[in-house]
């Protein structure tokens, strides 16, 4: 079957037309620099905030993540239960996928270190016999952001016939991740808020944009041109501000980090921490301009819309 020449000239000529009005529309922003500047200026101050956001609150549960290996559940067994039975029931804990490591304290350690602790060591000498249990320590496997898991496991270790009690302080980890989720539904908000005020943002320049072509938009409705033909120019120039905005609000950020990260290492080093401050990944980075050449997009194609069936040549 051959192919079909017309057809290849038509798209060729479709994709020569397109790549004509987008350097076209390029060329009239490069035309005026100090418009064009103010506006992607804008727009990349829009888009950084809610990603300093993001990059703030990931970095925060990053941090975070490593608290939940601090959480201890103790088991406080009978005093009737030797240390053969306290192994054994070590053994078993240990094949629970929810827990990571079990340390197990016997009595004579635990009488050591109450002595330590309380300062009755000298008082202590006469008592008749340990009182102190045999405590197992247990290290839970949670997952990042689930502490609920644990207060579950804790449930569970109760059931035991060996264990009396069961001491779990795990409500400072659910006020962490439930200030974390208030604060990511904030961003969420703040986000939308401002990808609104770049809609329009863009969409008013391009209303004056085509105010100001306005004789040049009736020559051409005149003369025959579509409006789809007309619009084109217009949202090629949305798609600019928003590709320029968004690698301008990407400098912005990656600047921003460049800038904190040496203090904030400063900062872990003194608390014994290896900390270090993640940004945005390429994947991350392309989103962002993505995004904003959508915003680019989207503006221009409502401002567009509205505005030009307003023109008529008289």
């Amino acid at each position: 079957m051959r192919n079909n020449p017309y057809k290849k000239s038509w798209f060729r000529s479709y994709i020569g037309d397109h790549l004509r009005v987008s350097l076209a529309s390029l060329g009239r922003l490069y035309g005026q620099p100090a418009a064009t500047i103010m506006t992607t200026a804008v727009i990349a101050i829009a888009l950084t905030l809610p990603v300093g956001l993001f990059i703030t609150l990931d970095n925060i549960g990053k941090l975070s993540s490593g608290w939940d290996g601090s959480t201890q559940i103790s088991l406080f067994l009978h005093t009737e239960v030797d240390n053969n039975k306290a192994k054994q029931l070590m053994s078993q804990l240990k094949k629970n996928k929810l827990i990571k490591t079990v340390e197990l304290i016997d009595k004579e350690q635990g009488l050591e270190e109450f002595k330590k602790i309380s300062g009755f060591g000298e008082a202590l000498k006469y008592l008749d016999h340990n009182p102190l249990p045999i405590v197992l320590v247990v290290h839970p496997n949670i997952m990042e952001n689930q502490p609920g898991r644990t207060t579950s496991l804790v449930n569970e270790l109760k059931k035991n016939d060996m264990v009396e009690l069961a001491q779990l302080d795990v409500q400072w980890v659910k006020r962490l991740y439930t200030i974390l989720e208030i604060a990511n539904r904030s961003i969420w908000v703040i986000s939308t808020m401002l990808a609104l005020a770049v809609l329009l943002i863009i969409g008013n320049t391009i209303r004056l944009d085509i105010q100001n072509r306005r004789e040049e938009i009736e020559v051409s409705k005149l003369i025959g041109a579509s409006n789809a033909f007309i619009r084109r120019p217009f949202l090629y120039t949305g798609l600019w501000y928003g590709l320029i905005g968004g690698m301008l609000a990407w400098s912005i950020t990656l600047i921003s980090l460049v800038l904190m990260e040496n203090p904030i290492h400063k900062l872990a080093l003194l608390y014994h921490s290896q900390f270090r401050l993640s940004g945005l990944n390429l994947e991350n980075m392309l989103i962002l301009i993505l995004i904003s050449c959508l915003l680019g997009l989207t503006g221009s194609w409502i401002a567009v819309s509205q505005h030009l069936k307003e023109i008529e040549p008289s």
